[in-house]
């Protein structure tokens, strides 16, 4: 799989972007060319203004004079915890409630399927803001939060294609045979539906992403002085005009990373789509 990844020029430029995110991620207090909390005597102007890149600041300072580049780093650990984390939970929660009203049915069915639509009939943000508001924010909170509105979609994609496999004939021969609910599932039903679960899993990265970055731009996400890229652009926000490098950094910080993501997403459902092979 990855060797087919790497042979798809956008697939493998974003394979590469993640890379180095995550690398950056992992290595982050070894890199960082600065404490992203030391507010420097040397970081601002003589009239308090952020200073701009170059220097012994690479990409500038912020308001408070702190290293860009170093918040950036560890931002992207933030962002990329919360991203992981919570698409996990999402995919979980999201997977196992499609895999059972979609291979039991029913009351069972239809009362999981009501529910997931329940939720989907509210405003996703929405949603998550109010949540983020009522709970204290912290990694875990924002993770367990934007994954409590992620998890829908999922959940009704793995609805309809285990309707579809579970009226299959391999298994009404299964149950003929007296296997157990537990073995249909695992054995026969989830290895069909694996490769749904990590195209999705993959593109859902890049959606948990962008929500952090908008919960903590709204300022009910991480909260600083704990930096990730949604809060550096809040806080930085009044100097849009003055100092617009504290704004475009990060926000191109963010849409690298979900584009690499939709690139590697698209890329693996075209590998593990049977109907797709040999499109590129």
């Amino acid at each position: 799989m990855l060797q087919d990844l790497l042979t798809r020029p956008r697939a493998a430029f974003g394979l590469f972007i993640i890379v180095l995110m995550v690398g950056a991620a992992v290595f982050a207090p070894w890199i960082m060319p600065h404490d992203p909390f030391e507010q420097s005597f040397d970081g601002l102007s003589l009239v308090g203004a952020p200073l701009p890149p170059g220097g012994d600041f690479l990409l500038g300072t912020d308001l408070l004079g702190r290293d860009l580049a170093s918040r950036l780093i560890l931002g992207t650990r933030t962002s990329l915890i919360i991203g992981v984390l919570a698409n996990g939970i999402a995919i979980l929660l999201g997977a196992g409630v499609g895999i059972t009203a979609g291979y039991f049915g029913g009351w069972v069915g239809a009362i999981l399927m009501r529910f997931t639509d329940l939720m989907m009939a509210f405003p996703a943000l929405l949603l998550a803001i109010v949540l983020a508001a009522i709970f204290q924010p912290s990694l875990l909170i924002v993770a367990l939060v934007i994954a409590m509105v992620n998890w829908v979609q999922m959940a009704r994609v793995i609805y309809t294609e285990t309707r579809s496999l579970a009226e299959r004939d391999f298994i009404t021969v299964q149950r003929a045979l007296g296997a157990g609910h537990l073995r249909i599932l695992l054995k026969h039903l989830l290895p069909h539906l694996l490769s749904s679960i990590v195209v999705f899993g993959t593109l859902g990265i890049s959606t948990t992403v962008l929500l952090e970055a908008t919960l903590s731009f709204l300022g009910v996400g991480v909260q600083p002085p704990m930096p990730s890229w949604g809060n550096i652009i809040f806080e930085n926000q009044t100097y849009f005009s003055t100092a617009p490098w504290l704004v475009f950094i990060p926000g191109s910080a963010i849409l690298l990373l979900a584009l690499a993501f939709n690139l590697v997403g698209d890329a693996l459902r075209d590998i593990l789509d049977p109907t797709l092979k040999g499109r590129h």
